[in-house]
């Protein structure tokens, strides 16, 4: 009897495998960095021990795309002005460091895109170092608040001429005040080193005319930092906070009223989609199934090959084979 209910089990172990699936990848993040700059960017991203090495480019148009564990906490920024030998040795005039793939967080000035993974998480994008590109988070199929974040205006034109960092004649960062001034009240630290003390500057509030929803001081959560939970995201270099994004596996995507799979450069007008868990929960994409219609089919096979085998086993077990 043990034998013929473990026979009876065998096709539910599909149809459980099949309908716990997307429960499985919850453990992971995926993210998909764009650049839409006309200059070439390196992206970073620390900690990256499985993530290229931290460090890639993207050509205007390229995108790159990576997955993060749930447990994950870290940086991702742009580099800009790079020249690297084929060793990796070389210089940035925004970002970090003299390699290829960097070592610690991003030197100033930087734009930050800022993550700590978890069941719920929690992102944004931070000007407290310092700006030296356009730089949005959208998260996209996540639920709550899930709110697009980033500084989608380019300060470096406007930057004030004391923050300015220049080179070959034009601006290519705008550092904070608190790197170029370096006090307690412009760095929020000693008396000035809690949200009750610890205000708004001259320069900070420059900083949040033009970016309302990034960080631009220690302090700046209430309207700064956003949560969203089981979302995969989007890190677009000079894009609009309103401009439409994708996000893509296997080098594909299908979008709502796209037909076919195209790249992402040419899709960069459509609407927002996300290829996740090996399926495509897209509406009106031509060749497309969704999620339901497939657990459906699912449990409609698992039935039938349950009754199938108690079938036999009635005929094995109740009525058996005379000799």
């Amino acid at each position: 009897m043990e034998k013929h209910f473990n026979l009876l089990m065998l096709p539910l172990l599909p149809v459980v495998m099949f309908l716990s699936g997307p429960k499985l990848s919850e453990s992971a993040r995926t993210f998909t960095i764009v650049n839409n700059c006309k200059e070439t960017v390196w992206p970073a991203v620390i900690p990256a021990d499985n993530f290229t090495a931290g460090s890639f480019v993207l050509k205007p148009g390229q995108s790159i795309l990576f997955t993060a564990p749930v447990s994950w906490s870290g940086r991702i920024w742009g580099r800009t002005g790079c020249n690297f030998d084929k060793n990796g040795n070389g210089s940035c005039q925004t970002g970090c460091g003299s390699t290829h793939q960097c070592g610690a967080s991003a030197k100033p000035p930087a734009t930050l895109a800022e993550f700590t993974l978890a069941k719920q998480d929690f992102y944004d994008v931070s000007l407290v170092d310092g700006f030296n590109l356009p730089l949005v988070v959208t998260p996209l199929n996540g639920t709550g608040n899930c709110s697009v974040s980033g500084c989608d205006t380019d300060l470096r034109p406007n930057c004030p001429k004391e923050l300015a960092v220049e080179a070959n004649g034009k601006n290519i960062g705008c550092r904070s005040a608190c790197d170029v001034f370096n006090t307690d009240e412009y760095c929020c630290r000693g008396r000035y080193g809690n949200a009750a003390v610890c205000k708004p500057t001259y320069y900070s509030k420059k900083f949040k005319e033009a970016c309302p929803t990034a960080y631009s001081y220690a302090y700046d959560d209430p309207t700064s930092i956003f949560t969203c939970s089981g979302t995969d995201y989007v890190i677009a270099f000079c894009s609009t906070r309103k401009q439409p994004m994708c996000t893509y596996r296997h080098h594909k995507i299908p979008c709502p009223n796209v037909s076919g799979s195209v790249g992402l450069k040419s899709l960069r007008k459509q609407p927002m989609c996300t290829y996740r868990h090996h399926k495509i929960p897209c509406p009106n994409v031509s060749g497309s199934v969704g999620l339901k219609s497939l657990r459906w089919w699912a449990v409609m096979l698992g039935l039938l090959m349950m009754i199938n085998l108690w079938i036999n086993f009635l005929k094995n077990s109740i009525f058996p084979l005379q000799v």
